[in-house]
């Protein structure tokens, strides 16, 4: 979906000044300009230092195929059944990585528009083509986002960083959180086998510590998923998560073959809705 059609929803990164229509570039009122990439997505980062923590190439491709094979689609249908209650809106997605989740929930929700925001290029490259009701945009979602107040009726946020005040100021006030964090049990068998890392034990009571100012939780439900990997299954988780920054892709290649074939590993994460704190009164 062209970038265009969010001109009421996205605001300028610089000055916050909105959007006007643009068929190659989005200019905001002040005269702030930033180029419509030929594949779709608009680079919303500001600034002349490139980010350090965004996805390559390769993390991004290994994600997409191991995410193509099926091992996370309960946990996409879970999100979908959560978050999929609205008939029609934005369902903006902090973190999205290739789009994966998002599609699955804009299928629950046909009337809506998913707009995808990464600091990597490459997943915003991938995520812009991921649904025909999907447009992206490259943006560092730790600072501002670049989007308006109140303009969203989901956010959703899989494996991602949390931006407590800045979901909070975009979400409509009877909008949703959605949240997914891996459990101390995800992936833990292939962590132990391959010397992988971990998920911190403290990881949940964080999340919910820096969001409570905002949000209060509104269900919680764990889900987990007994997978069968090959080992290009496992090459490929190897090399699309945090361990991919410390392991490269000869070694990635010699520890997935050295686990042998089919190696059993649980997906375990908690999946948690959140409603903002000061909603109107009815």
């Amino acid at each position: 979906m062209p970038i265009t059609e969010f001109l009421d929803v996205l605001r300028c990164p610089v000055c916050a000044a909105p959007f006007e229509t643009g068929r190659t570039a989005l200019r905001c009122t002040n005269g702030h300009a930033f180029d419509i990439a030929r594949q779709g997505y608009v680079n919303l980062l500001t600034g002349s230092v490139a980010p350090r923590t965004a996805d390559t190439a390769g993390m991004v491709t290994a994600r997409a195929e191991f995410l193509a094979s099926g091992h996370y689609a309960a946990i996409a249908d879970a999100v979908a059944g959560w978050a999929g209650g609205h008939e029609r809106g934005v369902v903006l997605d902090a973190g999205a990585g290739t789009g994966y989740y998002l599609s699955r929930v804009l299928d629950e929700v046909p009337g809506g528009l998913g707009l995808a925001l990464d600091i990597s290029k490459f997943a915003a490259r991938r995520a812009a083509r991921a649904h025909p009701r999907i447009a992206a945009a490259v943006c560092d979602t730790w600072r501002t986002l670049p989007v308006r107040d109140r303009s969203v009726e989901v956010v959703l946020d899989v494996f991602a960083p949390r931006n407590g005040p800045e979901f909070a100021r975009v979400l409509t006030p009877d909008g949703i959180l959605v949240v997914v964090t891996p459990t101390v049990r995800h992936l833990a068998e292939l962590a132990d086998a391959a010397g992988l890392l971990s998920v911190d034990v403290r990881k949940e009571e964080r999340i919910h510590k820096s969001l409570a100012p905002h949000f209060e939780s509104v269900y919680s439900d764990d889900h987990d998923v007994a997978l069968q990997l090959t080992t290009a299954d496992v090459e490929r988780l190897i090399r699309m998560g945090p361990s991919a920054w410390h392991v490269d892709a000869a070694e990635a290649a010699r520890r997935a073959t050295a686990l042998g074939e089919p190696f059993a590993a649980t997906a375990s994460v908690t999946i948690t809705g959140y409603r903002p704190r000061h909603r109107p009164h009815r």
